[in-house]
């Protein structure tokens, strides 16, 4: 029987597999890969609760991004709604200062009417004095005339004044 070179790579095979029994480094090559997929399941279980976290943060900042537009919304609307009742407010006050200023006006019109009356006929009322006196003083002379002249000139400025 001749052994070739065959059958001693297949003996030495066989050793070195008995050896790698005897020493059990079968047990450590398990020991390291068990070690190994626990070491990736525990990644995969991270990164599904980071999963699980960032899309509760999402939904969470989506919440909020909601709720912002509805508070700007309501705070535009209520920021419409003051504008208003301060243009309201504004014409409501700019008509009565005008009602006011109107009002003043008309007192000062009526105030110098009644003032120009009042001159006129206090002009009137000299005129009409110094216009009878002339008269007088030409249709009555002596001195019974001059006396009754100045009466009557007397009785005329009470009169309208």
């Amino acid at each position: 029987m001749e052994f070739g070179a065959e059958f001693f790579v297949a003996i030495a095979f066989l050793l070195f597999l008995a050896g790698m029994f005897y020493y059990k480094v079968h047990a450590t090559i398990a020991g390291a890969l068990d070690a190994r997929v626990k070491a990736i399941t525990d990644e995969l279980e991270q990164a599904k609760s980071l999963r699980r976290e960032a899309a509760s943060l999402l939904a969470s900042f989506e919440q909020k991004k909601v709720e912002a537009e509805a508070e700007a919304a309501s705070i535009i609307a209520a920021a419409k709604v003051d504008a208003e009742v301060f243009s309201r407010d504004a014409e409501r006050k700019l008509n009565e200062f005008i009602s006011r200023r109107t009002a003043q006006a008309d007192a000062k019109i009526a105030l110098a009417e009644t003032q120009a009356t009042q001159e006129v006929r206090a002009s009137a009322a000299d005129a009409a004095v110094k216009a009878a006196a002339v008269v007088l003083q030409q249709h009555a002379s002596g001195p019974a005339g001059a006396g009754m002249i100045e009466k009557n000139i007397g009785d005329l400025k009470t009169l309208f004044n």
